[in-house]
């Protein structure tokens, strides 16, 4: 898999999980999908309903945010191609947790937050048999 992302929407991406710092926070990637290349054309930050005492660790988005968003890209043409989230004081690498939760075919792209600052930004894709994730493409362009 390939992701391919503009600067303007990882500065999104990153401002919003450093506004939610100490604790997790997330969104959904909108835009094209062609074989193996998705290209993101819109992010959607949401809000982070985990308990409020587990958000440093877990995210979860508001239930029939998916849905929602899914069907709004749908209407104009577009796809749901992925997930995006923040591992606060942790590397962007995914966790037992977010394996768990994750389907395959779907891009992860995970954000180490340290100090309030983004600091490595890596995408994953969950094989499917849901064993393991693999690295994948990142591509920051315009």
């Amino acid at each position: 898999m390939n992701l391919v992302l503009s600067p303007d929407l990882r500065h999104i991406i990153h401002a919003h999980v450093e506004g939610t710092y100490p604790n997790e926070g997330g969104g959904f990637l909108v835009g094209t999908l062609s074989g193996d290349q998705r290209v993101v054309t819109e992010v959607h930050p949401v809000q982070n309903v985990f308990a409020s005492e587990e958000q440093f660790h877990r995210f979860l988005a508001e239930d029939g945010t998916f849905q929602r968003i899914e069907d709004e890209a749908d209407t104009r043409g577009l796809t749901l191609v992925g997930y995006f989230h923040s591992h606060p004081n942790s590397p962007a690498v995914p966790s037992e947790f977010d394996r768990v939760h994750a389907w395959p075919h779907f891009a992860y792209l995970i954000v180490s937050v340290q100090n309030s600052h983004a600091v490595e930004t890596r995408l994953w894709e969950l094989v499917d048999d849901r064993s393991r994730f693999n690295e994948a493409n990142l591509t920051i362009k315009e």
